[in-house]
């Protein structure tokens, strides 16, 4: 597939996104953990990176002056080493690497899946992590198995993830995934 006519701004998480992100991280839930907006806030706070996917539109008043509009039409949180977050996942790859981040949720409003948003999403996360974060080798997930998330798993497959175990998270077999942070070929 290929993207939209008007690439997505993708930028850094404001607090006007929350809103947008609980809905959308809603809808997902069991693809992605659920949380409530408080909980969300706190994630964001303390990741190394969280990113929304904006899609954004030029509107022209009838008197001619024009404005832009923002719709957050996904979202995603990155944890380095060191973080307080007691996820069972991301303690499962700290205790393993020194080297990794940890990719916690990525998540994208339904109408807007299948349009190549996540190659989009994935290839600025690994850009900013080259950029900023040039000590970390790696970036890991999980993707559910048991009940199975089949397209997100074969995206990762698709895009140099491999399997480094599997383990039992809040009722749910999951996929413990890596990719080299280096550029990989798509």
């Amino acid at each position: 597939m290929t993207l939209p006519a008007r690439p997505p701004l993708i930028r850094p998480v404001v607090d006007a996104d929350l809103d947008a992100i609980v809905a959308i991280n809603a809808a997902n839930v069991p693809a992605v953990g659920p949380a409530d907006s408080a909980h969300l806030a706190r994630l964001v706070d303390e990741a190394a990176l969280s990113l929304a996917v904006v899609d954004t539109e030029t509107h022209t008043g009838t008197g001619g002056d024009t404005g832009t509009s923002e719709a957050v039409i996904g979202f995603c949180i990155v944890f380095a080493p060191g973080a307080g977050y007691d996820s069972v996942n991301y303690r499962w790859f700290m205790e393993r690497y020194d080297d990794a981040m940890y990719l916690d949720r990525v998540a994208f409003d339904h109408r807007r899946q299948g349009l190549g948003l996540g190659r989009a999403l994935y290839a600025d996360v690994f850009d900013r992590l080259q950029r900023d974060h040039a000590g970390m080798r790696r970036l890991t997930l999980e993707v559910n198995v048991d009940p199975p998330n089949e397209q997100s798993l074969r995206f990762h497959a698709r895009h140099g993830f491999v399997e480094v175990g599997r383990q039992m998270s809040k009722g749910i077999e999951v996929s413990l995934m890596e990719r080299a942070i280096s550029p990989v070929a798509d």
